[in-house]
């Protein structure tokens, strides 16, 4: 039976307008962001008066992840499943800093990280490797929970871009090339063990545009 789940991106916090590095480091919505949950929560109101459906909400459980989810999930009347497994990647000594700082800071450790090598883990963190499947391990008993069901899963844009490239069989070295924005309703199909793309980073429900998950700073 086939799984659809909504992966969303949780909403803007003010260190992702800086491009700064947050990992497991606990930050908040910032106005921008809960503004998004709302408009994101009132979409899923309209969807489920048009006869859509939804059987659960899942989410990572770091606060901005949480501040996304819980509005919809009230609204809908669906306990919010709260998942360590769903986290963003733990950057380690990369927590809490921008590219330039993490150059001047470690400058080894930083040609290194460009290099795109998934096997690179930057001081005390995780690999590209070990995080994505960390991510798939915590998404494969959520599929299996829901056979033939509708799910949302709040989680972060590292997350959604394992899930893409493991969708889509696209190498953990190759450049993204595709979107990862705050706010927005990616949707996967699950079936057998394989995934479909079915529609990816709609953001039709915000009322201003979104931000995309890029770590370098550009200003």
């Amino acid at each position: 039976m086939t799984t659809q789940i909504l992966f969303i991106r949780h909403g803007e916090t003010d260190w992702n307008r800086i491009k700064r590095i947050q990992g497991h480091i606990d930050i908040p919505l910032n106005a921008t962001g809960l503004a998004q949950a709302a408009q994101l929560a009132a979409r899923f109101e309209r969807e489920r008066a048009a006869g859509a459906r939804l059987d659960a909400v899942y989410s990572s459980d770091l606060q901005r992840a949480q501040q996304t989810a819980r509005p919809f999930a009230d609204a809908l009347g669906l306990p919010l499943q709260l998942s360590e497994g769903l986290r963003e990647r733990w950057y380690g000594a990369f927590q809490g800093h921008d590219s330039d700082e993490i150059n001047d800071k470690f400058p080894e450790e930083y040609v290194e990280w460009q290099t795109r090598d998934p096997g690179f883990a930057p001081p005390g963190g995780e690999s590209q490797r070990v995080f994505y499947h960390r991510v798939l391990h915590a998404v494969e008993p959520i599929v299996a929970a829901h056979p033939g069901g509708r799910i949302a899963l709040v989680a972060h844009g590292g997350v959604l871009d394992c899930v893409y490239r493991f969708a889509m069989q696209i190498p953990l070295r190759d450049p993204r090339k595709w979107p990862l924005l705050n706010g927005s309703v990616n949707v996967v199909e699950f079936e057998s063990g394989a995934a479909k793309v079915v529609a990816w980073g709609d953001i039709a429900h915000l009322s201003t545009g979104s931000s995309d998950d890029e770590l370098r700073k550009t200003a």
